[in-house]
């Protein structure tokens, strides 16, 4: 990639346009998406005869496209609006005009889940309350009903064809890491679990078939998540599966087929199942290939609506035929005054972790975990010798794929080589890998970075060991706060973005339905295991750090509160460390945003503050500042 003119690849880089959450019209005749060719997000409708393409909105819906769109007739299309990005999302209606109208707005975050035929009632998620919990509005009436009241989060409200059942998913069982799936009449009396899958794992609905005779459901209780059909007469279930995690997607429209996704090495297949268990994957290069998991992804009888992007090729929006396995391209990726050459393919591979590696444990000395198989993306920046960013994914309930990803094209420009690590506990691997991190954030799953990056600059020795810096986002940044100060013999800098210090305050501050389902499925309360949220706390251990530190935060930030960075920052300065450009650390909190942001300009800016500290404290060139 050209980077002879810094500021211009920047800009060029960041302001490349994309696409979001294409679902396609109940009519079969349009997709709905978000597209911020213009230089900022908004809405536009496609038409798939002719592939024409109209922007519908003009700054009236939010400037980062996180939450997905749904339609309601065919010319109407809801979608999510918050306030600078906090995520207290209200639910708006725009029309094939322009027309834009609030539909509900009430306190909490709001998302909207299913629609009436005639798009005149909603069913929706909202914590509203306090928990999560499924209501209903009718536009008619302008009246909002609450459904459910559980105690832990109610979600994936799934509405059935005669509109007369929502299935929903949520635990009253005892054993806090079960899900399961429960139908209730459309006013939400008779709520009845359909004890699907074994207690303590996790079952969710997915879709009604056609005629509503039966429910399509996800399931881990066999380990890799799988799909089944339940059927409402004889409450059985079909299960279907493959040696790989699968993720049901939606029926077809004949009732007789569904779409997984099929999760294989980091890459991601779009799979079609018929009832009787044969199945077929899409013929698609490897890489990351998706139906519209949160819309509808279905034109007509035999064509499909699939994202497809690889490590170095960026998203295209494909009309697939399914009966001659074709493709025409609905929305290319625009790639400005660059071309897939000038990005860098990921190398998969994989090692042994015992969770501990060979660099020092300065905050907590762990024996050795269980050895498990490690997935690892490397993108070779060329550069010789290449300084290297380790970034670890957020979620953690996540992982890192075969797909393109902006900041890692970004970095890989400016000369670093990146490392992505696929640690315990990341999704893809089934059950039991997920439930390796339960009870033990900043344990094995840390490790197996630090194992990562070891393995990666023992086999690989254009990489410099005297420039690596650790960078993520969200859980990505409470793995860079903690890699800061568990192994600060390894990084000679460190850049922790949205990212988590103080777990206690954490789960005092964050969301209730974060609290429940991320926080207490996790690790507990507080309460029950006071011990393990100080000891797994960054902040617990910030004299530890040694080499300069960028904390970059949200100020609207409601998942992880920008309060978590604030303490971190308090603690460095009870402990004598200097902050600014020349100081120990440095800090910025990013007005206007919340966690993360789609939107050119925060892009642009956020990208300025990397570029600019890993420049002044890493360099690309041989004079390394090493350790701080």
């Amino acid at each position: 990639m050209p980077i002879d003119d810094v500021e211009n690849v920047l800009e060029e880089l960041a302001g490349l346009p994309g696409f979001h959450h294409p679902t396609v019209s109940p009519d079969g005749s349009t997709v709905a998406v978000y597209y911020d060719g213009s230089g900022c997000n908004e809405l536009h409708l496609i038409d798939i005869a002719t592939g024409n393409r109209e922007r519908v909105t003009d700054g009236e819906v939010p400037r980062n496209a996180r939450w997905y769109l749904k339609w309601g007739t065919s010319n109407e299309v809801f979608f999510h609006m918050d306030e600078g990005g906090n995520e207290q999302n209200d639910i708006h209606v725009v029309d094939r005009d322009g027309t834009v109208d609030p539909v509900v707005e009430q306190d909490g975050q709001n998302v909207l889940q299913a629609v009436s035929d005639d798009g005149r009632v909603l069913y929706f998620g909202s914590s509203r309350d306090g928990q999560m919990n499924v209501y209903r509005h009718d536009r008619d009436t302008e009246e909002t009903t609450k459904l459910t009241n559980y105690e832990r989060a109610a979600t994936s409200a799934t509405l059935s064809p005669d509109e007369e059942r929502v299935a929903f998913a949520t635990n009253e069982a005892d054993d806090f890491e079960n899900q399961d799936v429960y139908v209730m009449d459309a006013d939400g009396s008779n709520p009845r679990n359909l004890e699907i899958g074994e207690t303590g794992a996790e079952a969710s609905p997915v879709d009604f078939s056609p005629d509503g005779s039966a429910l399509l459901v996800s399931d881990n209780s066999t380990n890799f998540g799988r799909a089944g059909v339940y059927d409402f007469e004889t409450g059985d279930v079909t299960w279907y599966g493959s040696d790989s995690e699968e993720s049901p997607v939606a029926f077809l429209a004949d009732g007789e087929r569904f779409l997984v996704h099929r999760t294989r090495d980091a890459a991601v297949v779009p799979v079609v199942y018929n009832l009787d268990g044969s199945s077929r994957e899409l013929d698609l290069s490897e890489g990351f290939a998706t139906f519209s998991a949160r819309g509808t992804t279905q034109i007509d009888d035999d064509r499909l609506l699939v994202s497809h992007t690889t490590p170095s090729t960026r998203p295209d929006l494909l009309v697939y035929e399914l009966t001659d396995d074709t493709t025409d391209t609905l929305l290319a990726a625009d790639y400005g005054p660059f071309s897939p050459d000038d990005f860098t393919d990921a190398d998969f591979f994989t090692f042994e972790s015992n969770g501990v590696p060979e660099t020092r444990q300065a905050a907590i000395e762990y024996a050795p975990y269980d050895t498990l198989e490690i997935e690892g993306l490397l993108y070779d920046s060329g550069e010789r010798p290449s300084p290297l960013i380790v970034n670890p994914h957020g979620g953690p309930r996540a992982a890192d794929y075969r797909r393109f990803d902006l900041y890692t094209q970004f970095l890989v420009s400016r000369g670093f080589s990146v490392l992505q690590v696929n640690y315990r506990g990341s999704t893809g691997r089934g059950r039991e890998f997920v439930e390796e991190l339960y009870d033990d954030w900043g344990g094995a799953e840390q490790g197996d970075v630090a194992v990562g990056t070891e393995h990666a600059l023992a086999e690989n020795d254009f990489l410099d060991p005297d420039r690596v810096v650790v960078f993520g986002g969200s859980y990505g940044g409470y793995s860079a706060y903690w890699q800061t100060v568990q192994y600060p013999d390894l990084y000679a800098a460190g850049i922790a973005w949205i990212g988590l210090t103080d777990l206690e305050r954490m789960y005092e501050t964050t969301m209730p339905h974060f609290r429940t389902e991320l926080m207490e499925k996790n690790l507990g309360t507080p309460e029950e295991n006071p011990e393990l949220y100080r000891e797994r706390s960054p902040v617990e251990y910030a004299e530890n750090l040694e080499c300069p530190l960028l904390l970059v935060h949200g100020v609207n930030d409601r998942r992880v509160p920008v309060e978590q960075a604030r303490l971190y920052d308090d603690r460095l300065q009870e402990l004598g460390y200097e902050r600014g450009d020349a100081g120990d650390y440095e800090f910025v909190e990013l007005g206007e945003e919340g966690h993360a942001s789609s939107d050119i300009d925060q892009k642009i800016r956020l990208f300025r503050i990397l570029d600019n500290f890993l420049e002044r404290r890493v360099g690309t060139a041989g004079t390394a500042t090493g350790n701080g």
